[in-house]
Formats: C-alpha cells, sequence, structure tokens
C-alpha cells in the first residue's frame, strides 16, 4: 500500500492483494489507470495478466460482485453452498457456518441458525434434528435470495434499525435516499449466557450498543438515525443508580451524534416491539380470540369495562368516564408533560397522577409510576423542597456607617516581585472601598 500511498481513495482502492482504479468518466478512468500502470513500471511492480481485467462496469472483489447496482455475493460461491448436503459431523458443520458466515451481512436476522450454532457448543452431543435441519435449509434459501446491498453515501445520515428478542439481537444499518430505504449491512448474534437474564429494556439496549459497536467505522462523524424504543433510551441515561454496565454504554453512546426516534412495529418490521398490556383484551373483543395461557373467566369479566373504537381501546372508570389505555412506550412521554408543563411547575406525586386522570390516559400502576417518575427527576432532587431542620438562619443587617466593618482575605501567591508574592485584599462592607497591600507571606 505504500507504493500507492497518494493514489488511495483518490483513483484507486488497495484490497488485501487486489486494487481497482475506478473513474467517474470512461476517459477519466483511463487517465487513471495509466497512472497506476505508471507507478508500476517505476517500481518494477508485476502483474498477474490473468487476474488483470480493464474498463469492465462489474468485477469480483475479495468475494463479491461489485457494480454499479451495488454489492452482491458471489453466485459461484453461493451455488457450491447451494449443493452441499446436510453436516454429518462436527468438521463439515464448522465448514458450511464458516462458508455462511462469510455472506452474513447480506442475511437479516442470521440468527435464525442458532440450532446450528448450539452444536458447536463444548461437551455438546451432535444430534442433528429437525430443528437444525430447518435452520440448514432455511441459511441455504437465505443466501441464494441475498439481496444486493448499497455503498455508503458519506454526505447522507445513517439510519440503523435494532431488533430484539427473547435469545438474539440484531440491527440494519442503512440510508434513505428518494424517500427509500437501502441497506448496507445486516448484522446479528444471539445472546450468551448472562445476557439472556438481562429484561427486555436490557435487551433493546443491547440491539443498540451492538449495532453502534459493529457499525463503528461507518458512524464515526457521521450523523446517525436510530429507530428504536425511545423510552429504553430515557431509561439508560437517567437511570439513577445504574450498573457498571449501563454506564459503560452511556460512554459508549456519547462518542455518537446519535437521534433516536420511535418507530410504529406497524412501519418498521425490524424493530420488534413488545405487545400492549391491554393486548389480551383487544384481541378477545375484536376476533374473539383467547389465549391457552389466560384466564378466560377472568379476561370476559374485565371486558365489560372496556370499550374498543378502533385504533384505541378505552378504560371505563369507577368515575364513570371513559379514558384511553395507554401504551407502555408512551408512559414516559405522558408523564414528563404532566409532571413539567411548559405553564407550571414540577409537580409532585399526587398531582402528577391526577393531571393524568384529567387528561383521559388510565394504565395499571399509575399512580406508582408517577411516583418513580417524580422521585427521578433531576431538576426535583435539585430545586426540591428544603428541609426546615435543614435551612440556614436568619441573621439581621445592622446599621453600619463607611469603614466600620472590613472584609480581609489574602490573594496569592503570584509571581514574586522582588519579595512580594501575596496580597492583602480589603473591602468596606457599606462603600465597598478596596485596600491592597502586597505581603510576603500570608499571615
Amino acid at each position: 500500500m505504500a507504493i500507492f500511498s497518494d493514489l488511495i481513495e483518490n483513483i484507486m482502492e488497495v484490497f488485501m492483494d487486489d486494487f481497482s482504479v475506478y473513474g467517474k468518466t470512461f476517459d477519466g478512468c483511463l487517465e487513471n489507470l495509466e497512472k497506476v500502470l505508471q507507478r508500476c513500471k517505476e517500481v518494477d511492480l508485476v502483474l498477474n495478466w490473468e487476474k488483470c481485467h480493464f474498463m469492465v462496469r462489474e468485477g469480483i472483489e475479495l468475494g463479491h460482485k461489485v457494480s454499479e447496482r451495488g454489492i452482491e455475493v458471489d453466485r459461484a460461491k453461493i451455488d457450491v453452498i447451494e449443493q452441499l448436503p446436510s453436516p454429518a459431523n462436527l468438521k463439515a458443520l464448522r465448514s458450511f457456518l464458516g462458508h455462511a458466515g462469510f455472506y452474513r451481512r447480506f442475511i437479516k436476522n442470521f440468527s435464525f441458525a442458532r440450532p446450528l450454532s448450539n452444536l458447536l457448543a463444548k461437551d455438546t452431543a451432535f444430534v442433528f434434528d429437525d430443528a437444525c435441519l430447518e435452520a440448514f435449509h432455511t441459511l441455504k434459501k437465505a443466501l441464494v435470495t441475498t439481496p444486493i446491498i448499497q455503498p455508503p453515501d458519506w454526505n447522507a445520515p445513517f439510519e440503523i434499525m435494532c431488533n430484539a428478542s427473547d435469545y438474539a439481537v440484531g440491527a440494519v444499518l442503512g440510508q434513505s435516499k428518494d424517500r427509500k430505504h437501502h441497506a448496507i449491512s445486516y448484522v446479528s448474534k444471539t445472546m450468551t449466557g448472562p445476557q439472556l437474564n438481562y429484561s427486555t429494556t436490557e435487551n433493546e439496549l443491547l440491539a443498540v450498543i451492538f449495532a453502534i459497536d459493529k457499525f463503528r467505522s461507518y458512524l464515526i462523524g457521521a450523523k446517525v438515525i436510530i429507530y428504536t424504543d425511545h423510552a429504553a433510551l430515557k431509561y439508560l441515561l437517567t437511570k439513577k443508580d445504574a450498573k457498571p454496565r449501563l454506564i459503560r454504554w452511556v460512554l459508549l453512546l456519547q462518542e455518537f451524534d446519535i437521534e433516536i426516534r420511535d418507530k410504529k412495529g406497524v412501519e418498521n418490521s425490524v424493530v420488534t416491539k413488545s405487545q400492549p398490556w391491554y393486548a389480551d383484551l383487544v384481541n378477545y373483543m375484536v376476533p374473539g380470540y383467547v389465549p391457552k395461557e389466560v384466564d378466560k373467566r377472568k379476561l370476559v369479566h374485565d371486558s365489560q369495562f372496556y370499550l374498543w373504537d378502533d385504533p384505541y381501546l378505552y378504560k371505563l372508570c369507577v368515575d364513570g368516564l371513559l379514558r384511553r389505555c395507554i401504551h407502555a412506550c408512551e408512559v414516559p412521554q405522558i408523564l414528563d408533560r404532566c409532571h413539567s408543563p411548559s405553564y407550571g411547575g414540577h409537580y409532585g406525586a399526587y398531582q402528577t397522577h391526577a393531571k393524568i386522570w384529567q387528561s383521559g390516559f388510565y394504565w395499571p400502576n399509575m399512580y406508582d409510576d408517577a411516583k418513580e417518575f417524580v422521585r427521578r427527576c433531576s431538576r426535583c432532587q435539585q430545586q426540591g423542597s428544603i428541609n426546615p431542620r435543614d435551612a440556614m438562619p436568619l441573621t439581621s443587617n445592622l446599621h453600619l456607617d463607611v469603614f466600620d466593618v472590613w472584609g480581609i482575605d489574602f490573594m496569592g501567591p503570584f509571581r514574586k516581585c522582588g519579595d512580594k508574592e501575596y496580597i492583602l485584599i480589603a473591602v468596606d462592607y457599606v462603600s465597598k472601598w478596596v485596600e491592597a497591600l502586597p505581603c510576603s507571606a500570608a499571615d
């Protein structure tokens, strides 16, 4: 690379032991090619003629097909993988996953290969059951139908859409152009043992951090828009008793210029949203479906106090008024608006709960959530009411004349002037008259 150091990223790119020369026009490409060949001639660099391809619109680079359409998989390699039989042992399984993993950036939700990955665990018997066979065929089908991904536009913001399930996290890096989303890369991974114990909120945050870490080379210095649960990120940034793991996540996020946007699951197929607390009620009231694990008698009884008016569910409360049922992702915003409205100060838990009630909203444990929100409010903690026990005692002002009372203090040390390096300052309390005297010591 040192041979072409002044040409790289201007007229050519070097990939391992291959390089490509490019240009915006045919004539410009010829001029750039002449410069590169002249440089090879000057340093006696011999090129393999059989591997040289001149003035082409597409070509194979590091196992990928690059063209004006974007970046695709090398069809010759995919055809070989497609003909592979089911693995009969660990060696064959590792070989297959290695070949498939080379193109995992093209595959959305690569974590469906989890049954195959589990066979590679230590002290695990090799049993290629139906789940493994299904994952094997699904992975081969995904390789055959891989999409064409686009190279990044460094002048446009990047968009990340995250996904978290019970056992895996994944993300898509892309950019929007002409109101269409173009994928740049897909990443995913299965969770390790400790990560499987994370809460739902932490799983969503883990997906964000995993995506930021994987796409770091793209995102440094660029505007980044992340589509995920806004409440989850707010939880991370405002958690008072944060664990060391959460603190590390905060520090990682602060390195990037990110903007968090909440997008509905209907609009964003990549993001997996948790079901609202009233999902069973809606499923029963609209299509009449009752999940097996739900107590049907209780569900029928509770449904008497709810009204479905598409697309909202309303609760008939004890005061006889209907209030709209709120999804968990909307709760933080409502709490914020009712606790600290633009026209008033920060209310306490009881008043905040009353404001929510008056606004026509309902969800279970409203008062507890309001109380916790107020307790965590940073401004309330800084400017909350002072306990009379801790209040400073009041002192009355005495009648003073000019030069009756002085405030005296030393300043320094300063750079020596002779043997003086301190200044004695005296200020009259009434007139604010100042006297200054140089001193050799502050005593």
